[in-house]
């Protein structure tokens, strides 16, 4: 009888571990591909590319009433050259219910949720910063983009039949009130969507509160500057299109418009972007295609034209191999000509 009474408590020891993270889910994706890159310079060279490989877990614990824990940690995954588990990948805790879902940490931006109805393709190099006012700072979607951003407050509503709603604080910490930033709210993010079947419509806004009068030798900067875009999207049968138009100065080229040198300003008008991409699906095969202009709005500086060519086929929905063409018109301080081909694989779990 003890035997049985040990047994059974062992049993409900091992298993109620379990069953408290039976709503977590390890989730991850590889992708890497071999790259040819022939830049204006006359530089170019073949290169192995980790392309936004990620490890995670997310999941949730139903509190009653309606109401449940979220979380998610995820870590970037270099396949190529280490450095793995120090992106700002999204990594979150917060609550979800009738209210809608309240997340602090590192998350996606509402700016990003309308803007990456373009972001369709596998290589790295088809939405860096080039391509979209998003990707100010940094080239890449690393810790300077508006697809993710840190130290951050996000509240997004529950569904309205298709209509929902998105807003993001950024506040990190007195610090930055000696760099020309704000002591309270650094930046503030909204963003309206409607996504009910076959169409998606968004628009978002958002500001960097700080001073416009900032000298970090040898340069002025304005860090209190602002940017906007909509997004139009349409998915039905085989066909899918997206076109995003940006606007304003929360972007590299932005900071730089806004600088001044021994009293002389650089600078000139507000940044414009535009993108339109599109796909068609047959059998296993996807093919895409995209067509956007950056304009810098700084003095001199010529227009960035961006062209890509994609092919997928899809093994399976968790595998796929891909072949893409990734091309740059610019001459500016920034940007010169380059042209990329990509031939890489993805497997997701």
């Amino acid at each position: 009888m003890k035997k049985s009474i040990l047994a059974l408590a062992v049993a409900a020891a091992l298993t109620t571990p379990l069953a408290v993270q039976a709503d977590t889910i390890l989730y991850g994706s590889a992708r890497a591909s071999i790259n040819y890159l022939d830049q204006d310079d006359n530089n170019d060279f073949w290169d192995v590319v980790n392309d936004d490989s990620r490890l995670g877990v997310t999941g949730s614990e139903d509190l009653g009433g309606g109401l449940s824990a979220v979380y998610q940690y995820e870590f970037g995954v270099d396949l190529t050259e280490g450095g793995n588990l120090n992106s700002n990948r999204p990594k979150l805790v917060g609550l979800k219910g009738g209210f809608g879902t309240l997340t602090i940490g590192t998350q996606e931006t509402p700016y990003y949720h309308v803007a990456g109805v373009t972001d369709i393709f596998n290589s790295s190099f088809t939405f860096g910063g080039d391509a979209w006012l998003g990707g100010f700072v940094s080239d890449q979607r690393g810790p300077g983009s508006l697809t993710r951003l840190s130290n951050s407050i996000f509240y997004s509503t529950p569904d309205f039949s298709g209509f929902s709603g998105e807003v993001m604080l950024v506040v990190d910490g007195s610090v930055n009130d000696a760099q020309g930033f704000s002591d309270s709210v650094d930046i503030w993010n909204i963003a309206l969507k409607y996504n009910n079947g076959p169409f998606f419509a968004g628009i978002s806004y958002i500001a960097l509160d700080g001073d416009n009068n900032v000298f970090i030798d040898p340069v002025t900067l304005d860090f209190d500057v602002d940017q906007w875009t909509v997004g139009l999207g349409y998915a039905a049968g085989p066909f899918s299109v997206g076109f995003i138009y940006e606007q304003g100065t929360v972007n590299q080229y932005g900071l730089v418009t806004k600088a001044s040198v021994d009293g002389i300003r650089i600078g000139g008008d507000d940044a414009t972007n535009f993108l339109l991409a599109g796909s068609y699906t047959f059998g296993n095969n996807i093919i895409s295609a995209a067509y956007g202009q950056l304009d810098p709005g700084t003095r001199g500086e010529d227009e960035i034209d961006n062209y890509i060519l994609g092919y997928q086929y899809n093994f399976s929905k968790r595998t796929r191999i891909w072949a893409e063409y990734v091309g740059r018109s610019a001459d500016n301080v920034f940007y010169s000509d380059q042209n990329v081909v990509s031939i890489g694989t993805r497997v997701d779990f």
